[in-house]
């Protein structure tokens, strides 16, 4: 038997396949943060991230769509918890939201190539040409908007927000901190104001005064 002399990553013992495929998500999302590129995020590329010959990615990979996929669903995931946490450590209903809101913020500017990527872009493949599917698209994200969804729906209940159509106000909600997200992406050099963002989230979300 030959032995794979380019291979610089120890084999993984039988039973270790789920790390693998840790390991070559990993990789993509570090070829992602170093590069902001989605395309440098080949096959080839990250094969050569993790060590191992590019075949061996299809055994948990069937194309690379498929890798992208798992590169959003992880970025998301990471957003969710980083959004329970500063739910979780405000005190109140108008606190959290604005925390929720503040978290989201700061996820798109830490990882601007993850969050550009998150919503869109080249990677999004043809479903009749790829292993991706409509259900795979159609969740992404579902649970971060249900973390807004909820935040707002407790200001209502608290007489602390007037909106009468919650599913309607929360996505305009969403695309009032997602746009300000994405602007404030592309326009590093404007000046914003330093309460934009309580200003955008006051508004969207029918906030009452104090």
């Amino acid at each position: 038997m030959d032995d794979d002399k380019s291979a610089t990553r120890t084999r993984n013992r039988r039973g270790e396949g789920a790390r693998l495929r840790d390991e070559i998500v990993a990789a993509a999302v570090a070829l992602l943060d170093e590069t902001g590129d989605e395309s440098a995020i080949t096959l080839r590329s990250v094969a050569r991230h993790v060590g191992i010959a590019a075949p061996s990615i299809y055994r948990h990979f069937p194309d690379q769509p498929a890798i992208m996929l798992a590169v959003v669903q992880n970025a998301f995931a990471e957003l969710d918890v980083e959004l329970r946490a500063a739910r979780d450590a405000a005190p109140g209903p108008r606190q959290r939201l604005l925390a929720v809101c503040d978290s989201y913020l700061a996820f798109a500017e830490a990882h601007p190539g993850r969050y550009r990527t998150m919503f869109g872009g080249l990677w999004m493949p043809d479903l009749t040409e790829s292993s991706v599917t409509e259900t795979d698209l159609s969740t992404l994200g579902r649970v971060s908007m249900e973390l807004l969804h909820d935040a707002l729906a407790d200001c209502v209940e608290a007489g602390l927000a007037t909106s009468t159509d919650l599913a309607a106000d929360t996505v305009a909600l969403w695309l009032g901190v997602h746009g300000l997200a994405h602007q404030r992406g592309v326009s590093p050099n404007f000046v914003w104001p330093p309460d934009i963002a309580e200003r955008v989230v006051t508004s969207l979300a029918h906030l009452t005064a104090d």
